[in-house]
């Protein structure tokens, strides 16, 4: 770990001990010292790249869910010292909502959600961010919709959906595209289905189990076939893009966890067919999501799939002025 303070045995051990320091160990302040400035953090949603927006941010996660958990299900790694390391690493917060603020008002409830973080790591630092929480999973927990939520946050934007283009990750550091046939056979088939030609028998155990948003759990061939084929039916694609994608082999050092990989991808689509996101509007919607999955035998047997369904719903109302105040005055009627 050239570059890396002496404490930190390899990229897994760093990710852990700075995100158990800064978030369950209340060491907000760490980030100064773990975080670049500027760094670029990209969600679905939104762009940030001031050191004091990550800090910021926060701080107002945790007025808003003072007892979060952040517990580490998998960093599956790539990259290295000289041009940095990515750390993948996938998360399942266990937490309360007990503070107002951009969720409404406190609700008392009990929330668990996933989290998928990209992050380059150089020198001690993490110096680029990608991150999908499942937003939609919060949503449905503390009792509204992700559609509403949408609203909600388009509200406080003047109505319109305005992300800006993330800044370029930074100079020598490309996201690594691995060549194992296993990690090659998963993105051809999610590449397939983005074009409406996939079939979940090329790539999944009969057995698979799958967590999508609205923290939604299947299984089997049928029901994930039928999950991507929903999706990109509604959303038309116009291009898709692979943008990492790393692959841990079983090894004697790691014989106890199956081959396993991380694939991060976007994709350019039109709001052209019904489903999930409601009556087609036309209207350009991008998917930006983080996979996690595990092998068994050649063929994927877990899945999750990171996708913020209230960032797909914020581009569908975006403009819509009459749109979102009647999804917002349903929601009232509901509460």
């Amino acid at each position: 770990m050239a570059g890396f303070d002496a404490e930190f045995k390899n990229l897994d051990h760093y990710i852990r001990v700075i995100t158990d320091r800064i978030w369950e160990g209340g060491r907000i302040d760490d980030i100064y010292a773990y975080y670049s400035d500027p760094c670029v953090v990209e969600t679905p949603s939104s762009i940030s790249t001031a050191l004091q927006a990550v800090v910021d941010g926060t701080r107002a996660t945790l007025a808003m869910f003072p007892d979060r958990r952040l517990l580490a299900e998998d960093v599956i790694q790539s990259g290295n010292a000289a041009q940095g390391f990515l750390s993948s690493h996938r998360i399942i917060s266990t937490m309360t909502h007990l503070g107002s603020g951009s969720f409404g008002s406190a609700t008392g409830k009990a929330i668990q959600v996933r989290t998928v973080a990209d992050c380059v790591c150089k020198d001690n630092r993490i110096i680029h961010e990608w991150l999908v929480r499942d937003q939609a999973a919060i949503a449905l927990q503390i009792g509204t919709t992700p559609q509403a939520l949408a609203a909600r946050w388009l509200a406080a934007r003047g109505g319109v959906f305005d992300k800006p283009i993330a800044g370029a990750a930074p100079a020598g550091y490309h996201g690594a595209v691995s060549d194992a046939a296993l990690a090659q056979n998963y993105a051809a088939q999610l590449q397939a289905f983005a074009w409406r030609t996939g079939s979940a028998a090329q790539a999944y155990d009969d057995a698979v189990h799958h967590i999508g948003p609205g923290e939604c759990t299947q299984y089997g061939q049928a029901a994930v076939g039928g999950f991507w084929q929903q999706l990109f039916a509604a959303l038309h694609t116009q291009s898709f893009n692979i943008e990492h994608l790393a692959f841990h082999p079983t090894t004697s050092h790691d014989a106890d966890r199956p081959a396993r990989a991380a694939l991060r991808w976007r994709a350019q689509t039109l709001h052209l067919g019904a489903g999930r996101l409601g009556a087609p509007t036309g209207k350009p919607v991008e998917i930006m999501g983080i996979n996690h999955v595990e092998f068994f035998r050649g063929r994927v047997l877990r899945e999750w799939v990171l996708i913020d369904e209230v960032a797909l719903w914020m581009q569908v109302l975006s403009g819509d002025t009459q749109a979102q105040v009647q999804v917002l005055e349903q929601d009232q009627k509901q509460g």
